[in-house]
């Protein structure tokens, strides 16, 4: 008879192995290898519910598993992360000879649709920033967040990240760690850096700094919830969307949008495109590269608008 606890804590073991061989071989990023470890708990659940471990899973329940996923209104990037996972997982397994054959190597990819978020104008931007008023040091913060967040074009998780010695106040540069810890050095403006300095040096972060620090990491974090925690990304999410719903920006306005933005906005004032690669660290110019369509979308627009025989 099959002892069912230890062959569900046998999966759980060969998923740990996994993430370490990501985290250590590949230089995952730590929010990769918690999105995967999320991702594949559900996966190893879904399995031990049909009678079957990762042993023993065939093409036939992936592929259910895969359409269980589609069927329960879950966006295709999720899914599409989902299949990534569970598909490097049984390579590796493959690899270790822990397992003598694949059984997602046929199961058909999720496409994810291409194409970037729409960025916001620069007057849209304007009304984003100016939106958030007040004195209070939870809005103190907020403003210096989203200044910085388009100032710099950092990700999300990489502005939650940020630590105090990562800033240089006076250089107006901050040190930045992005996908697979990759660090990069990132100027940004004397507006941010005004709105920074007043969150870090007058009215803002020491209102926020707990009696008792709930984590060691907690103390060196630039950006603090109002209980003296890291801020994390949903939070600076809805920092985010607060800020849209108070300018009257009804778009899907995300963290990223204000990525895009900066870019954006970057490229269509002549920044280089190797600098914009390198300021929002990707990894190939060929991802920077889908910025230049949004430009000359944007540089077809004011033609069309001002050139005499543009219509003709």
């Amino acid at each position: 008879m099959v002892n069912i606890s230890s062959t569900h804590t046998r999966c759980a073991e060969l998923v740990e192995s996994f993430l370490r061989w990501i985290t250590v071989e590949r230089g995952r990023a730590v929010n990769t290898v918690v999105s995967y470890r999320r991702d594949l708990a559900r996966y190893v659940q879904f399995l031990h519910e049909s009678d079957c471990t990762l042993l023993t899973v065939d093409e036939q329940t992936v592929e259910k598993y895969v359409n269980k996923m589609q069927g329960s209104g879950a966006a295709v990037a999720t899914t599409a992360r989902n299949l990534a996972a569970i598909r490097m997982l049984h390579s590796f397994l493959v690899a270790e000879d822990i397992r003598s054959d694949d059984p997602v190597v046929r199961v058909e990819g999720v496409r994810v649709p291409g194409g970037v978020p729409k960025p916001l104008s620069v007057e849209e931007v304007e009304s984003l920033l100016s939106a958030m008023t007040g004195e209070s040091s939870v809005e103190i913060r907020d403003r210096a967040l989203l200044e910085f967040l388009y100032a710099t074009g950092a990700r999300i998780s990489e502005a939650c990240d940020v630590n105090l010695d990562d800033i240089d106040l006076p250089s107006r540069v901050v040190r930045l760690f992005g996908k697979g810890s990759k660090e990069r050095v990132v100027p940004f403006g004397r507006i941010a850096e005004s709105h920074l300095r007043n969150y870090l040096e007058i009215g803002g972060r020491n209102n926020l700094v707990p009696d008792t620090w709930s984590k060691g990491s907690d103390r060196e974090a630039v950006f603090l919830t109002n209980r003296g925690r890291r801020l994390n990304r949903q939070k600076a999410w809805n920092i985010v969307r607060e800020a849209g719903m108070r300018a009257g920006i009804h778009s899907d306005l995300s963290p990223h949008v204000l990525r895009h933005s900066c870019a954006t906005h970057m490229l269509e004032h002549g920044a280089d495109l190797r600098i914009v690669q390198e300021m929002l660290g990707h990894a190939t110019i060929s991802t920077t590269q889908i910025y230049t369509k949004v430009s000359n979308d944007h540089l077809w627009s004011v033609y069309k608008q001002s050139h005499p025989r543009a219509q003709g």
